[in-house]
Parts: structure tokens; C-alpha cells; sequence
């Protein structure tokens, strides 16, 4: 897998677009990733395009649901050939049993703990006791249980998550820069910060593919690495 930690996420309504910037942005980035609007708005069709620019994919599917279904999908997107796929978790330990048994061979699976953009007002919403840092914990003990290759997590929880699970495949989201708007996210991190906790990846949107000149923001935080 590429050294640079950076994954540049895609999510464009146009497939030109999400080229362009992902050209743009290629000579310093590590892989690209395709979430939920991507692969809604593009398909296999979108991915396989994106494969041509030879970085890694990492499709951030977030697969929940049960593990009959999740391995069935899980073995529907062998094709697509992803470097990492994303499953939800909460969904259990059978779930990503069978999620991590039905990969190929080459694709780590990571377990998506507590999104970026909820906090512990919105855990205790949905009926999650605690604070934010102990429920990722959880849910990174169960994930490592369960056979998968590492978690996703926020930058104020990979620190913790790195001192039980040395070997972890570490991925985190809701990155920003220093001097970047916070947008949605509720638990963000510098990408420097992340990577010295721990990160193994560095998912980062906005700041670089909403930037006007993607390459040359792409350049800035890879030199803060």
C-alpha cells in the first residue's frame, strides 16, 4: 500500500468532476475514497474509472445489516477490487466475522465505530450510555475480536485505540486542517495530530477537493505529515 497516509474522499455528483480533482490532487495523495454518494451517483462504473489513475480504493460502504447479506455484499464487490472496506460495527461480532471471511484476499476490512459528526447529546439520543470515547473503545475490542483488520475512528479516540491494538489498521475521518471550517464534523483533528496518535490513514474531503487548487492543498497537508 502507498506510504502517504492520505485518502482524498470523492463525493461528487459528476464523475468528471471527481476525475478532475483526483488528477489533480494524485502526486500527493495515498489512495481515494469512494463513499456512499459516489457509489450511488456512479456505480461499479464510477469505481472502475477511478481505478484507472492507479491509487488504491477504499470504498467507505459502512455495510450494516445481517451477516448473510453483509457477506453477500462483501463478495459482490470482489470486482471492484478495494484496498479497504468499511462495516458498520454496531451490526456485531457475527457480522464482521462473516464480512472479514467473505473479503478478498488483498481488501482489509475496518469497523466503523462512532461517526465524526455525532457527539455524547447524540449518543444519548439513540439510547448509547457513556461518553464517546468508551463506546469507540467497545466497539474497537469487539472489532478486533471479530477477526477485523483495524477501525475507523475520530482523532480523539486513535490514541486510545493505538495503545490496546498495536497492530490495528487505523483510518481517520473528519479531518482538518489547522486554519479549515469545522463543516459537520463534531470531533475533528489536525491530519498531523491524527498520524502522531497513531493513524494509519488520513481521510480528508473538503479541504482538499473543495479547495481551489486541490494539488496545491494536497501539497500543504502533506508537508504537515
Amino acid at each position: 500500500m502507498n506510504t502517504n497516509p492520505i485518502y482524498l474522499a470523492l463525493d461528487f455528483p459528476r464523475l468528471e468532476t471527481a476525475l478532475d480533482v483526483a488528477k489533480k490532487a494524485s502526486a500527493h495523495i495515498g489512495g481515494l475514497k469512494l463513499g456512499l454518494e459516489f457509489i450511488y451517483a456512479h456505480g461499479h462504473h464510477g469505481v472502475h474509472e477511478v481505478h484507472k489513475l492507479g491509487l488504491p480504493i477504499f470504498l467507505d460502504l459502512k455495510l450494516h445489516d445481517i451477516p448473510n447479506t453483509v457477506a453477500g455484499a462483501m463478495q459482490a464487490i470482489h470486482v471492484l477490487e478495494p484496498s479497504i472496506v468499511t462495516v458498520h460495527a454496531s451490526g456485531g461480532r457475527a457480522m464482521m466475522e462473516d464480512a472479514k471471511a467473505a473479503a478478498g484476499e488483498h481488501c482489509r476490512v475496518v469497523g466503523v465505530t462512532l461517526l465524526t459528526s455525532l457527539d455524547e447529546a447524540d449518543m444519548a439520543a439513540t439510547g448509547i450510555g457513556g461518553c464517546a470515547h468508551d463506546q469507540v473503545m467497545r466497539l474497537a475490542e469487539l472489532s478486533q475480536a471479530a477477526g477485523l483488520d483495524g477501525i475507523v475512528c475520530s482523532g480523539h479516540e486513535v490514541a486510545g485505540v493505538h495503545s490496546q491494538w498495536k497492530d490495528g489498521f487505523l483510518v481517520v475521518p473528519g479531518l482538518r486542517p489547522a486554519d479549515a471550517a469545522l463543516g459537520d464534523q463534531k470531533r475533528a483533528v489536525t491530519p498531523r495530530a491524527a498520524r502522531d496518535a497513531g493513524a494509519s490513514v488520513l481521510v480528508i474531503g473538503r479541504p482538499i477537493a473543495r479547495a481551489e487548487d486541490p494539488a496545491a492543498a494536497a501539497r500543504a497537508i502533506e508537508a504537515t505529515l
